[in-house]
């Protein structure tokens, strides 16, 4: 028997295929709207290091205390829950602001990112937080728990607060 076998007038299929897949035009709409949503760590350290950063400004989402500890070269941290018309009324509206929390297991981001694009604002998420930023080697600044300067990626125990 083949994996595609009919049965009692039903198609065996595997757990992948149980439901069809997307028409082409539907999927490339889909992963179009999700790239209009998130940016990639990949992409974002790529433009750091080639100093390419005109047009977006990273904005870590948690409490101070853990920017401080670590975040991303270059962001800025306001804190989702204190995200309003007064604390960005000098902000460029001309800029995307790319929301970073801890990680997927954490939703700091996208409470940021939602309060920003109901105040006007573009925006985007970046996927996976500083955690999958650290997994991949990509250098961060701040201080550990113990006040000392973290010079690159690895930090261990960073924890969402949010």
């Amino acid at each position: 028997m083949g994996k595609n076998t009919l049965v009692s007038d039903h198609l065996l299929m595997t757990n992948t295929l149980r439901f069809p897949a997307a028409d082409p035009a539907s999927a490339a709409a889909f992963f179009a709207a999700e790239l209009a949503f998130e940016a990639d760590p990949d992409d974002v350290v790529r433009d750091l290091k080639a100093g390419t950063t005109e047009g977006f400004q990273l904005v870590e989402t948690r409490s101070p205390e853990a920017f401080e500890r670590a975040r991303i070269p270059g962001a800025i941290n306001l804190p989702h829950w204190e995200i309003d018309g007064t604390t960005t009324a000098d902000w460029d509206r001309d800029l995307v602001y790319v929301c970073y929390c801890e990680s997927f297991e954490c939703n700091a981001a996208t409470k940021g990112a939602l309060k920003l694009s109901r105040l006007g604002f573009k925006v985007k998420r970046l996927a996976g937080g500083i955690t999958t930023w650290q997994a991949a080697g990509y250098p961060v600044e701040g201080h550990s728990a113990e006040g000392h300067p973290v010079g690159g990626a690895g930090l261990h125990g960073i924890t969402c607060d949010c």
